[in-house]
């Protein structure tokens, strides 16, 4: 697997994924989880309209390991990869969590990055906007939902063994609908909850505001109108907040690759052709 070297003397692994116009500008990557194992990933490619991905090995993930400086400070890993694919500028596709590290890799960075692609994106965090995700969740009537739920409205874990359980239970809260299909999704790609916790270290107190005003590249911000760990007003705050197109995934929770790939592909496909 190909490595690239950051600004702090760190290496770092990445991968390339071709598509059948293989040679085109990529798309780079940025997994959410946080510091999820990238195989969670798997069908992603087949949506974005012919277009080459890199996908960044975030800190903190199996592949990379080590931890995460916090989501601020590792937006120069994008540059670094940019540097090291020999791109002046680059369009940056990131889901969930991943969506902190290229918002602030575009603020921070704005000449490198041309465009942002944000998938479900974690929102109350930029707007304050009131949460709907457990409203939209309580409303399946689904007592593995609910019980999921109540796990993610729970104190947090106290060590890794608990946040691996939880993670199985707190899964059918990230789709519409918890089929076969679903049920083996939830199971790629490892976390730990050391590099979650490491993800969100040393964030500046204003990076909010910092992102509001600062964002240029064009974005485009995809939700799932049943996406409970979103929630659907959040993430409309979120996009106008950022001046972004949003298109909202009908029938759809947090993973659209995996539970909408027509749908998704019809609203991401375009937008990387244009860009």
């Amino acid at each position: 697997m190909p490595t690239f070297v950051s600004d702090d003397a760190v290496t770092l692994r990445y991968h390339h994924e071709p598509s059948e116009r293989s040679g085109s500008t990529p798309v780079l990557v940025v997994p959410g989880g946080p510091c999820r194992g990238v195989e969670y990933l798997a069908g992603l490619a087949e949506t974005t309209g012919g277009r080459d991905l890199v996908v960044l090995h975030p800190r903190g993930t199996p592949t990379t390991g080590g931890l995460s400086r916090g989501w601020w400070r590792d937006a120069a890993d994008v540059v670094a990869l940019a540097d090291h694919l020999g791109l002046a500028e680059v369009d940056v596709l990131a889901h969930s969590a991943g969506t902190r590290l290229a918002l602030a890799a575009a603020v921070q960075h704005s000449a490198r990055v041309r465009s942002l692609l944000l998938v479900t994106p974690p929102a109350t965090w930029l707007t304050g906007t009131a949460d709907d995700g457990e409203q939209l969740a309580r409303a399946r009537h689904d007592p593995l939902v609910d019980a999921a739920v109540d796990s993610l409205l729970g104190p947090p874990p106290a060590d890794d063994d608990e946040f691996q359980r939880r993670w199985m239970v707190e899964a059918p809260a990230g789709y519409a609908r918890w089929g076969e299909a679903e049920r083996a999704h939830a199971g790629l790609g490892a976390v730990s909850l050391p590099a979650a916790r490491a993800w969100f270290r040393d964030v500046p107190p204003d990076a909010a505001d910092r992102v509001r005003a600062g964002v240029r590249s064009p974005v485009l911000v995809v939700g799932g109108a049943a996406d409970a760990m979103t929630g659907v007003a959040p993430v409309e705050s979120y996009a106008a907040a950022l001046g972004a197109d949003l298109v909202m995934l009908p029938d759809c929770g947090h993973y659209p690759w995996v539970e909408q790939p027509a749908a998704l592909s019809a609203a991401v496909a375009p937008w990387l052709r244009r860009t």
